[in-house]
């Protein structure tokens, strides 16, 4: 799930101080740049996707002048290298396993001892994994739109939520063979990204985005669609990286996160999580925050699966109540 749609154009325009491209092995390069305050508390971002890619506007959730942020575009998107938009990238390399490695290698190269941890959407799954791997590393979580990939989330999220969209849905359904549409929609869709017909590949991955585009707009009326979906390298990226994800219910033993949620115990965190969330319904938040001793949840009576309006304002509430923190 991407829910990157933070929308603030002008936070494009703030200039990293530091950027690379750090080798993490397996002939991977990741892209990442720091921004604001290279004396102020640490943080890291963690996009949403898995795909998206990270963006300078996550920028508008932190005082620039009071912490020095840290975004990087995960592997296989973005700037980083290889891209998955490219069909015959090989994703064995990608998982939740290595990802973790990775944020933990960025860290140590840019000699950063402990940092806040955000994500959103996709990222707060990846943002749960690292800090249950690697507490000691985390000051603070903040995450928004939670969900923990679980298999019976990624049944929700290709059939289960299609009772709601229903014509929508249909459509995602039928873009796979008729064989295949009663079982799990996201091998039938890996599949067809995989195919040696480049027509085929192109069009599932079409006919993913368009759901996915779908089921995150249910509160976002009168908004434009995601430019990123017209873009046909991005099309691929994104569902060739969800699918392979979503299939292995994030490379995670069912249930992991929610079962090792007592291990951030001393983590203070926040979740901000909207009541009207038809992506990912807000019982997976409300679970963690139960398990999760000392995290606070936000909920946000009106909005769905987007980082604007209210989810936003908490995250930057949180955030910037945070800054002056003592780890």
């Amino acid at each position: 799930m991407s829910s990157d749609d933070v929308t603030a154009a002008t936070f494009e325009d703030v200039e990293p101080y530091d950027s690379g491209m750090l080798d993490v092995g397996d002939g991977q390069r990741v892209c990442w740049e720091v921004l604001g305050n290279p004396r102020a508390k640490p943080a890291v971002v963690l996009h949403g996707g898995p795909g998206s890619g990270c963006a300078r506007k996550y920028t508008r959730f932190f005082d620039l002048d009071r912490h020095r942020v840290v975004l990087f575009d995960q592997r296989g998107c973005g700037r980083s290298t290889p891209h998955a938009g490219d069909p015959g990238v090989d994703l064995a390399a990608n998982t939740t396993q290595h990802l973790v490695a990775d944020i933990e290698r960025l860290r140590d190269h840019l000699g950063i001892d402990r940092w806040l941890v955000f994500g959103m959407s996709w990222g707060s799954t990846l943002g749960l994994a690292y800090a249950e791997t690697h507490p000691a590393r985390v000051t603070e979580l903040v995450l928004g739109m939670v969900v923990t990939t679980t298999r019976a989330e990624v049944e929700w999220l290709t059939r289960d939520v299609g009772r709601i969209f229903p014509e929508a849905w249909e459509r995602f359904r039928d873009g796979v063979p008729q064989a295949l549409r009663d079982g799990s929609l996201v091998d039938a869709y890996a599949e067809l990204l995989s195919s040696d017909d480049a027509a085929v590949r192109e069009q599932a991955a079409r006919d993913w985005c368009a759901w996915e585009a779908a089921h995150v707009s249910a509160t976002r009326s009168g908004q434009p669609p995601d430019p990123r979906y017209d873009d046909p390298r991005f099309q691929m990226c994104f569902a060739r990286l969800v699918t392979h994800y979503f299939r292995h219910a994030a490379f995670l033993d069912d249930g992991q996160l929610l079962r090792d949620a007592g291990s951030l115990a001393g983590i203070p965190g926040v979740m901000a999580h909207g009541r009207l969330d038809l992506s990912a319904p807000l019982g997976v938040a409300w679970a963690l925050h139960r398990a999760w001793p000392g995290s606070r949840l936000v909920v946000v009576e009106d909005a769905g699966h987007s980082a604007d309006g209210g989810i936003g304002d908490a995250m930057t509430a949180a955030v910037r109540g945070f800054a002056s923190r003592r780890d």
